[in-house]
């Protein structure tokens, strides 16, 4: 299980940093916000992806922030052969260009526990020190697996009646990877209407839903306004937007106050779709720092809703899940392998009358 986001590190020791960037001027930057912070400490940097295994080897570093373009072995190869060899918690550097952000959502598929933009010469604010730095001390309270080779075969087709509820998957740090396991485990003909919530900043949710549409089953788009709810499409929160639906099951988008910290909320969405008449969601809650989508999870299974959570063992942090399942508002809580198979059994079943239920 993971420690609550301000738990100290062990023995006070303070959290050790690799830096890996081909620009001497960044890995400067870099290095200079990180051993600001007091708790953090740079001890070593590395100007391409050969050089950065060698220091992992060498210095066994709690986190390592990773360059998207580098020479020799790029991000991405780095990425893999790391998660492979040694995994540990990393924090990709990118770009804000629609190639940095589709690298950059790769990466986060393939394991990388979050990124942060790449910064500038002059970024020596206060505001992307204390962004990166917190990024980092979430990174080091992340349960990085062993990087596994996915399945990428077809599921089959399921025979059977599909019942008129929502499908809605919230996540957060380790979401992507998460979501894309789930969303392609499950049946090509699957016949409900899927949200998504990812927290994720502008600007990189159109890339994660094109990855996501390309890699099938289920049609992806991010939700713009005036889009409806349908069978066997998802819609993903755009970054910067709480999702929302109106009486005729249409997306309204709200730039409103965060909630718990974020904007895209799952709480926001959750308690709209609460709101539909006869919507009986089934509400899944994967990794994720925080307590996002607890609030939600209570206004679901008073409407005769479902939730699922992820089990502690395959989550990157268990920090939304735990706050669902400690609650006692989870009806399952399940390793992310058995998700998809649980969702198919809820989306297929009657839907049982709760106590309190509306």
């Amino acid at each position: 299980m993971a420690p609550e986001p301000d738990a100290p590190r062990e023995g006070g020791r303070r959290i050790r940093v690799l830096v890996v960037d081909d620009s001497t001027t960044i890995r400067a930057i870099l290095r200079r916000l990180l051993d600001a912070t007091g708790d953090i400490e740079v001890v070593g940097s590395a100007a391409d992806g050969q050089q950065a295994l060698e220091a992992v080897e060498r210095l066994a570093p709690d986190v390592v922030t990773l360059d998207v373009e580098m020479p020799r072995l790029d991000g991405l190869q780095t990425l893999e052969l790391l998660l492979q060899r040694h995994p540990l918690p990393v924090v990709m550097c990118s770009s804000l260009t629609s190639e940095g952000a589709e690298a950059t959502i790769r990466a986060l598929e393939l394991g990388a526990v979050d990124f942060i933009e790449k910064p500038g010469v002059g970024s020596l604010d206060g505001t992307l020190g204390d962004t990166l730095a917190e990024k980092v001390r979430h990174a080091a309270q992340a349960r990085v697996h062993r990087r596994i080779t996915v399945n990428t075969s077809t599921p089959s087709a399921f025979r059977g009646a599909w019942q008129p509820r929502i499908l809605l998957i919230g996540a957060s740090t380790g979401g992507p990877s998460a979501i894309r396991e789930v969303l392609t485990s499950l049946p090509p003909d699957f016949g409900l209407p899927v949200v998504i919530v990812q927290h994720m900043p502008p600007g990189f949710t159109r890339s994660f839903a094109e990855r996501l549409n390309a890699l099938g089953p289920l049609a992806v788009d991010e939700a713009q306004p005036g889009m409806r709810l349908k069978p066997g499409r998802a819609l993903l929160a755009p970054g910067g937007f709480h999702l929302e639906f109106d009486a005729e099951r249409q997306v309204v988008l709200s730039d409103g106050a965060t909630e718990e910290g974020v904007r895209p909320a799952v709480n926001v969405t959750m308690e709209s779709i609460a709101k539909l008449r006869d919507s009986l969601p089934v509400a899944v809650i994967l990794t994720g720092m925080g307590r996002d989508g607890r609030r939600g999870a209570e206004l679901i299974r008073e409407v005769g809703g479902t939730v699922i959570v992820e089990d502690a063992s395959t989550c990157v942090v268990y920090g939304m899940p735990r706050a669902v399942a400690e609650a006692g508002l989870a009806d399952e809580v399940l390793p992310r392998d058995r998700i998809a198979s649980a969702i198919v059994r809820h989306a297929t079943a009657r839907p049982l009358s709760r106590v309190g239920s509306r």
